[in-house]
Formats: C-alpha cells, structure tokens, sequence
C-alpha cells in the first residue's frame, strides 16, 4: 500500500513543502539574534540613565566638598568668630550657586575656636540636593550631602591692638 495524503490522494509535493514550511517557522535558529537585538537599546537607555544619576550625585558632593573648603578658608582669614560664621555662610552659598548646585536647604556651621593666631576654623556644610528629575529610576527625590572643611588660622598674622599708640 502507497502512503497517501488524505482518503485515496497520494502525498504529493504540495504536503511535503508545506510541512518543510512549518518547520522552519517554528525553529528556534536565529531567535537569540532577534531577541538581543530587540533588547540592547533599553539596555543602552538603562545603562545611561544609571550612569547619568551616579555623575549627578558624585559631582554634587565634588561641589559640596570644594564649597566647604572655600567656606573654611574665607572664615579663618576673618578676625572675629561672627564675621567667620558670616563669611562662611555666603562663601559657601555662592560657591554652590557658582557651581550649579541648588539645595533644598543648606546649612553652614562653623565652629572656630576663638579665632587665635595658630588655632583652626570647622566649617561643615550640609545641603539636600533635589534628583527630583531622576525618580523614574527609582532615586529618592532628595540625597542630604554634607562636608567638612578645616583649615588653619595664620600663624603670622597681624593682631589688632588696641593700646594708645598701637598699630596693626
């Protein structure tokens, strides 16, 4: 008996094409390619939102660091603990503002010692940087940075003297 296609039809070349069909339509070669190819450019969009969040927050605290370093140093030129804490507080300010970073709220301490020849001035500045822009990524919408600044009170610097006669 002949294998036939049906009830009295003999397999003919139509039946044996369109299996070869279906086979090759359901053949798992060459869907790694597709799929890779599919999924790369929200790879590549992940990656770069990833890393643009990372720079933002690294730069920041770069800004907040370099602030407080200004800040220190323009307190420990002053000559009085209040003109310290002034200088500190709108060095820091505007050294942020300069840089392009916008706090939420900042705050600038500023602990100086007595402001004597030798002595040292602490400034910490502390600023909530707003990633507002960054929460499709899951980023919190405010990060509290802060940094701390020390430096020196010169040594050789002049004293005021207020005695008769007396000079700077």
């Amino acid at each position: 008996m002949r294998p036939s296609g049906g009830p009295g039809r003999p397999l003919g070349r139509k039946r044996r094409h369109r299996g070869w069909w279906v086979a090759w339509w359901r053949a798992d070669r060459g869907s790694v390619a597709a799929e890779v190819t599919l999924v790369t450019p929200f790879l590549i969009m992940l990656l770069v939102f990833v890393a643009v969040v990372i720079h933002r927050g690294v730069d920041a605290r770069l800004r907040i660091d370099d602030a407080a370093h200004e800040a220190a140093r323009a307190a420990s030129i002053e000559r009085t603990s209040a003109t310290a804490t002034a200088a500190a507080q709108s060095t820091a300010a505007s050294a942020l503002s300069a840089a392009g970073v916008t706090c939420a709220s900042l705050a600038v301490e500023t602990a100086t010692g007595g402001m004597r020849p030798g002595g040292t001035v602490s400034v910490t500045v502390t600023c909530a940087v707003d990633f507002g822009d960054a929460l499709i990524l899951g980023v919190p919408g405010q990060k509290r940075l802060s940094a701390i600044a020390i430096e020196p009170v010169d040594t050789w610097r002049s004293v005021t003297v207020t005695a008769a006669g007396g000079g700077s």
